[in-house]
């Protein structure tokens, strides 16, 4: 049986990799150990790229200092050239003039802390503006000479056209649902007449049997693509409710009924008694890919489905007696498009059931986790939490 896993997926498994930034000494074709201007110690840090939490004071003030370095640099050779100078002259009015110094000093001190906290406010305001680049220009601060004025300009320019792209991907995105499903269900009225015709032949024979399960295959893929098409939108459509799994279950094996009998599989269906909260035509869909996958992977012997139930939880196991999957492919079944061994085998495998069931089971706040062997079987357990049922 193709697509599972034997962990339990409560979260996405794609893990993105980490994003680095390569700031070179020089440009491509410039001059040896250049370095711009704004490449402030703090510009290197990984906190630039994430604007939760609060930057240390120490290393704010360390990238202030780095800016402001020319100036420090000034005063600092103001300080030293005024001490040479009495040394030399032998000033005897020292006195006055270095209260005179002090005082100056210390009001530059004054405006160099008021002038940090401003820096700081702005730097936070920065950061916050990263993370919220829908209101991009709202929260940035106001410009606060000709610079920075030319640089919100820019920043004014590219947020535009973010938003024009934004705008033109979203209603290309809508005239596609729009055209998909429109197609699937203009698709749909051919098969119903090709499953009226072949209902009404007079004699029922292997041929006819196959023809039914190759249109019925149409069909899932079909309302495969309109389950996709929806899973962005997908929390929209729920309507949940209390319902008996057992019916549930039954309803989504009525569909399959036909694929059950051509590969002559049995069925294990055990009774059990279980009242769960949920979306009855999401949750049928994606039992409907487990079983499909079951029935795909499962030469010979059958499928079992029974429940495991505690105080708190109920678990629907549906295990089969497959081909089962590699352990090098268990962790990345419910990926989008992957096909792991037994799809490269099958060739026909798309690698998107199992990706749409565990979206769908994740949004519904349910569980799915997946334990294989290969020559085997495949044992999917799908968990329900029964305090949500109580308390409804």
């Amino acid at each position: 049986m193709n697509d599972k896993s034997t962990v339990k997926n409560t979260g996405n498994l794609e893990h993105p990799g980490d994003i680095s930034v390569n700031r070179p000494d020089r440009p491509a074709g410039g001059t040896p150990g250049y370095a711009p201007e704004g490449n402030t110690p703090e510009s290197n840090l990984p906190e630039s790229h994430a604007p939760e939490g609060r930057l240390p004071v120490l290393r704010l003030m360390s990238g202030y200092i780095h800016e402001k370095r020319r100036a420090v640099a000034v005063f600092l050779a103001g300080m030293l050239l005024f001490f040479i100078v009495c040394l030399l002259y032998h000033l005897e009015n020292m006195a006055d003039l270095l209260y005179a110094f002090f005082l100056w000093a210390f009001a530059v001190l004054c405006f160099g802390v008021f002038d940090f906290v401003r820096y700081a406010g702005r730097y936070e305001a920065f950061r916050a503006a990263i993370g919220n680049t829908e209101n991009l220009l709202e929260m940035l601060p106001r410009p606060g000479g000709l610079m920075d004025r030319q640089y919100h300009m820019i920043i004014e320019k590219l947020a535009e056209d973010l938003q024009r792209l934004r705008s033109e991907m979203n209603l290309k995105d809508a005239d596609m649902n729009d055209y998909y499903s429109m197609w699937a269900h203009q698709v749909k009225v051919p098969i119903s007449a090709m499953r009226l015709l072949l209902q009404n032949r007079s004699e029922e024979n292997d041929e006819t049997r196959l023809l039914s399960e190759e249109l019925f295959k149409i069909e899932q893929y079909i309302d495969m693509v309109l389950y996709y098409q929806r899973l962005e939108s997908i929390s929209s459509d729920f309507l949940f409710k209390r319902h008996d799994l057992h019916d549930i279950v039954k309803q989504a094996l009525k569909k399959y009924a036909l694929l059950f009998i051509n590969s002559r599989l049995s069925l294990d269906l055990q009774e059990f008694s279980c009242v769960v909260v949920t979306d009855e035509k999401w949750l049928q869909f994606a039992l409907g890919q487990v079983i499909s996958n079951a029935l795909k992977y499962t030469p010979r012997g059958g499928i079992s489905i029974y429940l495991e139930k505690t105080a708190e939880r109920a678990n629907l196991v549906i295990e089969d007696t497959g081909i089962g999957i590699r352990p090098e492919d268990l962790p990345r079944i419910f990926e989008r498009g992957y096909t792991g061994y037994n799809g490269r085998l099958d060739k026909k495998s798309t690698g998107i059931g199992l990706y749409l069931c565990k979206r769908i089971l994740d949004k519904l706040s349910h569980t799915i986790a997946v334990a294989s062997e290969v020559g085997k079987g495949t044992k999917v357990t799908i968990g329900f939490s029964l305090e949500a049922a109580d308390d409804l």
